[in-house]
């Protein structure tokens, strides 16, 4: 006996499919030693000694997937000459290779209050959402944590 294909009639089932099956990232796992979420939020984490700070945040804004390095690099163009033109400084974007596709990473140094700070942000889509991973540190930390952030948000966070 063979079932007849029926085609999806309510939309609400639908929907409920399509988020099931879309590749949608869960909260930020920072697999590095000694750190941990900030008063138990898992967007937000920080080293043990409080020098180095790492956050996940979903947007809720439209954003591509790159499926190619010169989407992606189209972007970061972009991306560099928007963020030069604000309150940010010492800008550089570039495309980075991700499982899927490709996002894009910023750096760039940012006063605030009087103290400097150096920023790594990774731009990503999820599931079609801007989801971005930002790090940060003062300007001239020289804690072993700066390097492992931003080895982590350019090779690892996904």
């Amino acid at each position: 006996m063979r079932l007849a294909r029926r085609p999806l009639r309510s939309p609400l089932i639908a929907a409920l499919l399509a988020g099931l099956l879309a590749p949608a990232a869960g909260a930020l796992v920072v697999p590095l030693g000694g750190w941990t979420p900030v008063a138990g939020n898992a967007n937000v984490w920080t080293d043990a000694a409080g020098a180095c700070l790492m956050r996940e945040e979903r947007h809720g804004q439209a954003f591509p997937t790159f499926r190619t390095l010169d989407e992606a690099r189209t972007f970061a163009l972009r991306l560099q000459k928007s963020l030069a033109g604000g309150a940010v400084s010492e800008v550089v974007t570039q495309p980075v290779e991700r499982p899927g596709g490709w996002g894009v990473l910023a750096a760039y140094a940012l006063q605030d209050q009087g103290v400097a700070y150096r920023i790594s942000q990774l731009y990503l889509s999820d599931a079609g959402l801007l989801r971005t991973v930002t790090g940060s540190s003062a300007q001239h930390e020289a804690s072993p944590c700066v390097n492992e952030m931003r080895a982590f948000i350019r090779h690892l966070a996904n």
